[in-house]
């Protein structure tokens, strides 16, 4: 039954919400709305996640854990893989993974399904928001026109908005209602109501004329950390030709109190952001033939960074006296970054494969991640590597609360997370 459309802002925001996409986005969104005081409706393609979701084993922060045991049984949150239920929610929020092919080339098959799903279903007085990042203009692609095309008049009937997510897994020191947001509308309607419904759940909301401009203002942010990551990795390694502690350089440079912000170097970047994020921005020049050269060059450089850390490998075994065929060889951590249990795009997928195709007897250990499969293979971590005698243990992630004492025993040590100062012997990238 199609809704009203004459709720005001406030009626809006705090009108039933629902969230297309329960992952690392998705699913801390609903729970944040659920705490604002909104009846959610979860939707998300696979049911294996709906029911992690419903037995909380699921990868959260501490907080959202408590909230989702506090909140998944109230009545209130609703969890279905039936898009239809999309229509009895007020705000739709779209909120599924952007990733990149083997090739780079942005992967739009889960963005466009479940924009397709949200047209099909949606119903007058809805305000309809993405969330995932993307090429500048995507919002207008794959919702305005297929709306207009069902004879929807958005602004009017129907309301559009774009607001990138800004979550930062597995940190509690910037949670979601702790970060501003950005948003941006297709019209003055949209951005009002979309605005009323974010400051819900964040502490500001800076809205910008268009929704172009609010997608590219995550391309933006995101593109600006792969940049000066790059040069960072690029920095430590010069560092290491001279001599010079890269940490200590770059705390020093931190004091200054303004034009510099650290970065720092590791052994790659993964995750859902960084080696994905400015792909849809150069993917989408490329086809209006615009080049955009550091850019390029940092994205190069971040994709060939595991190779790097595979040639140190081979250098240090070699300086051994040792092949890197039959070496055994321990990766320390490969969750692609601290405190998640998360391997999508980590740079330790690579490394553990190249090594493996050089011959290494490869192992790895990390609390959070039970198994990785690599190749036809599956891996298990370790249960106690320091029992263990092994060639070289590659340090890749510190998990909180892993003890790295046992690695002063250890003949060989190249850390990549350059953050074992304490480490009388060691070697970096």
């Amino acid at each position: 039954m199609p809704v009203s459309v004459s709720l005001t802002p406030e009626e809006h925001a705090q009108a039933p919400v629902a969230v297309v996409g329960l992952g690392y986005v998705g699913l801390p969104t609903a729970l944040a709305l659920l705490a604002a005081g909104n009846d959610v409706i979860g939707v998300d393609v696979s049911e294996r996640r709906l029911a992690a979701i419903r037995s909380g084993e699921v990868d959260l922060l501490p907080s959202d854990h408590e909230r989702l045991a506090r909140l998944r049984d109230t009545g209130r949150l609703t969890l279905t893989s039936d898009p239809a239920a999309l229509s009895a929610a007020r705000t739709v929020l779209i909120c599924v993974p952007t990733p990149v092919d083997q090739h780079l080339v942005p992967d739009l098959d889960a963005m466009a399904g479940a924009c397709a799903d949200v047209v099909r279903h949606a119903v007058a007085g809805q305000l309809l928001m993405l969330t995932s990042t993307t090429y500048v203009g995507t919002t207008r692609e794959l919702l305005v026109e297929p709306l207009a095309a069902r004879g929807l008049s958005v602004d009017t009937e129907v309301f559009v908005a774009f607001s990138p997510e800004r979550i930062d897994p597995g940190n509690a020191h910037h949670a979601q209602d702790a970060t501003p947001r950005v948003v941006g509308g297709v019209g003055p309607r949209s951005t009002e109501l979309a605005t009323a419904v974010l400051a819900r759940t964040a502490p500001s909301v800076h809205a910008v004329p268009s929704a172009e401009e609010a997608e590219m203002t995550k391309l933006w942010e995101n593109t600006f950390r792969a940049v000066n990551i790059a040069l960072a990795n690029e920095f430590a390694e010069n560092c290491r030709g001279l001599g010079l502690e890269p940490i200590r350089i770059i705390d020093a440079a931190a004091t200054k109190p303004y034009g510099f912000m650290p970065f720092y170097p590791g052994p790659g970047v993964g995750g859902h952001c960084i080696p994905c994020d400015p792909h849809y921005l150069l993917w989408q020049l490329r086809a209006r033939r615009i080049v955009s050269p550091l850019i390029d060059a940092a994205m190069s450089a971040i994709a060939s960074r595991p190779r790097k850390v595979v040639q140190r490998v081979r250098e240090l075994l070699g300086d051994a006296g040792r092949s890197v065929s039959g070496a055994k060889v321990l990766i320390l951590g490969v969750a692609y970054k601290a405190g998640v249990a998360d391997l999508r795009e980590s740079p330790a997928l690579g490394i553990l494969e190249e090594l493996t195709e050089a011959g290494a007897k490869i192992a790895y250990h990390d609390e959070l991640i039970p198994s990785v499969r690599i190749g036809a293979h599956t891996l298990r971590s370790t249960p106690a590597p320091e029992h263990e005698a092994w060639d070289l243990v590659l340090v890749h992630t510190v998990q909180p609360g892993t003890d790295v004492a046992w690695l002063e025993n250890q003949p060989l040590v190249l850390d990549a997370t350059y953050r074992l100062a304490s480490l009388p012997a060691k070697a970096v990238v």
